[in-house]
């Protein structure tokens, strides 16, 4: 089997898509009332960086298979693009890590995290491997962007620029 050829209730339960646009639009508008700086990470390779939960079989790619053993299987210990468990896999991935780092996931948004300190107030929204990343801190900011790229392969895309096909400029 492939990935992009997974039946729904053989395969797989469920879809998983946590994200709405307009939650997206309602921390920038967020971050921007209040004067917060706005940054964007892009996660690379984000669905290698989920485990499965079940077990997961696919046949071997066209070209690379192995003499004498064409109609042997792989296991799977991780996430692949274009399995339909690839999202909801990434997803208890970085969740655990932002919850494991003192966030609070927003109970009515499963995309919206927030870190609440002394030093002030961290704001996330996730958007499948795009994170915004925004806050009252700026010292809170690069910490969490250091350790962000200490558990994932991410580039800092510095201060939201585009995204989603929409354009971000500062008007002094």
């Amino acid at each position: 089997m492939r990935g992009f050829k997974q039946k729904p209730g053989v395969d797989y339960t469920k879809e998983f898509a946590p994200v709405r646009l307009e939650i997206v639009r309602l921390v920038i508008a967020l971050a921007s009332r209040n004067g917060w700086a706005l940054f964007h990470m892009d996660v690379k390779s984000t669905f290698l960086n989920g485990f499965l939960d079940q077990m997961v079989y696919v046949t071997q790619p066209p070209d690379f298979e192995i003499k004498g053993k064409e109609r042997m299987v792989y296991k799977l210990n991780k996430a692949l693009y274009g399995l339909k468990q690839a999202p909801k896999a990434w997803n208890r991935r970085i969740d655990s890590f932002l919850i494991q780092n003192e966030f609070t996931k927003c109970t009515m948004e499963y995309g919206v995290y927030v870190k609440r300190k002394t030093e002030g107030i961290l704001l996330i929204c996730l958007y499948v491997d795009d994170l915004l990343v925004s806050g009252s801190n700026s010292e809170e900011i690069e910490k969490f962007k250091t350790k962000m790229m200490t558990e994932f392969e991410n580039s800092d895309l510095g201060k939201l620029s585009y995204f989603l096909g929409m354009e971000f400029l500062k008007i002094s």
